[in-house]
């Protein structure tokens, strides 16, 4: 008798994992916790025939599933969920099931922060590499619509969120990497342990490591081929900064690679994703010069501390991409170092148990004021007004007036949370969108 799969969640991933176990004949049914979930006419659509229970998971379907493929948005420790692992189903996820179906070499990039822009990054530099290649996972395209046509593929760069990776068992990647471990979804992890425990589940089988030697965490015991990058000078295996001719240059070892200032995104934060980039890249065996090929042209991703606009010598930058408190650290540090003036920060929105505290050292060193939305606006402002003014706003557009009411020539209007955007806005995109809506309409002196 054939197993029975029962998916969970009907999001993009959902539907995803349907249409993958419609095309491979495996017998399946849904469930979701939600009364309408996003995709469920186009559901009824397309899978007539297969049961689907919405307004609550439904565990008689889930007692008879031999496999559960879980949605990233549901956890294990979900009750139903446990439930069933107890009794011995098996649970895995999209990334699980795509392990299990492809045999072609995969670069694997997960972290707190940072990791869309790394993966489009490396991505580009293997295709201007010669690769066929095919970037997606948590970024883009779910991975399980990348499967058409395998013969055409040389490449996965795939970007993993930790909910993926909590069901992942069989990936092998080439190389894996860490980017940084900083708190996040402090609601979902019973502590900061387990969280950076669920990061390291990329390296299970990998052939080559990538970590991050400033941020320890990222580091693992286990014995593979490993390099690093760092924003410092770099050692053996590893990309960093060096001092040559009175400026900074990216550079493998002692070879330098191309100066700092040729990067055309500012920030320290953006000379670490081009250094992870190439350590990744360099990893996977990628020659230097279609590499620094993509490099001075890459001006970003939207969200990701991009510029808007300069108006009144005030320069206005979207990171709405800055869901978690070091995200958000590092754009204030990765801006605060490279501008005349300061900066002026809107901050705030929905907390996920987060503690803002170490953001103080940052915030007092660079802004000159936070003006606060959101759910989390008094528990930031009890935090900053040690340090610095803070104010108030209702909405992004009073936020926006009183940014520029504050801000001085030479100063930097920065929005980038620390928080995700649940309580206003249906996302980091949609919030981005208004900030730079009510920015572009701005008018000059």
């Amino acid at each position: 008798m054939t197993d029975l799969y029962v998916i969970v969640g009907l999001g993009a991933t959902g539907m995803s994992c349907a249409r993958y176990l419609a095309k491979t004949k495996i017998p399946f049914a849904v469930t979701d916790s939600r009364d309408n979930p996003p995709l469920l006419e186009a559901f009824h659509k397309q899978f007539s025939d297969v049961p689907l229970v919405t307004g609550g998971l439904d565990a008689a379907l889930l007692q008879k599933a031999d496999t559960i493929v879980l949605s990233p948005g549901v956890a294990l420790a979900e009750p139903l969920i446990a439930a069933q692992v107890k009794r011995g189903a098996k649970v895995i996820g999209d990334m699980e099931l795509f392990a299990q179906t492809v045999d072609k070499p995969v670069i694997a990039i997960t972290g707190t922060n940072a990791k869309s822009t790394v993966t489009t990054l490396v991505g580009q530099m293997a295709e201007s590499a010669g690769y066929r290649v095919r970037v997606g996972g948590n970024l883009g395209t779910p991975v399980l619509d990348m499967l058409d046509d395998l013969s055409n593929v040389d490449l996965f760069v795939l970007e993993l969120s930790s909910f993926q990776l909590e069901t992942l068992h069989s990936m092998k990647p080439a190389v894996a990497a860490v980017l940084n471990i900083t708190p996040d979804h402090m609601d979902r992890y019973p502590d900061f342990e387990a969280y950076q425990q669920t990061k390291h589940r990329v390296y299970q089988h990998c052939q080559s490591i990538v970590f991050n030697r400033d941020d320890l965490l990222t580091d693992s015991a286990v014995s593979n081929l490993k390099y690093s990058f760092t924003l410092h000078t770099p050692k053996k295996n590893e990309f960093g900064l060096v001092e040559d001719g009175g400026e900074a240059w990216l550079a493998y070892e002692d070879q330098c690679l191309l100066p700092a200032n040729a990067l055309p995104v500012l920030g320290r934060h953006h000379q670490a994703n081009a250094l992870a980039s190439l350590a990744i890249g360099y990893a996977f065996g990628l020659p230097f010069e279609p590499m620094l090929r993509v490099l001075r042209a890459f001006k970003g991703l939207p969200h990701r501390c991009q510029l808007v606009r300069t108006l009144n010598q005030v320069k206005w930058y979207n990171d709405s991409k800055g869901t978690n408190v070091g995200a958000t650290e590092a754009a204030i540090q990765g801006l605060g170092k490279d501008i005349q003036g300061k900066l002026i920060l809107i901050a705030g929105g929905a907390g996920k148990n987060a503690d803002f505290s170490p953001l103080t050292e940052s915030v007092k060193q660079y802004v000159r004021q936070a003006v606060l939305i959101g759910e989390s606006a008094e528990t930031l402002a009890r935090i900053f007004k040690k340090h610095i003014s803070v104010s108030r706003a209702n909405t992004m557009g009073e936020a926006v007036q009183e940014a520029a009411r504050l801000a001085k020539a030479g100063d930097v209007v920065l929005l980038s949370p620390a928080c995700a955007s649940f309580d206003m806005y249906r996302n980091y995109e949609h919030r981005g969108q208004v900030f730079m809506e009510i920015v572009k309409n701005l008018d000059g002196e």
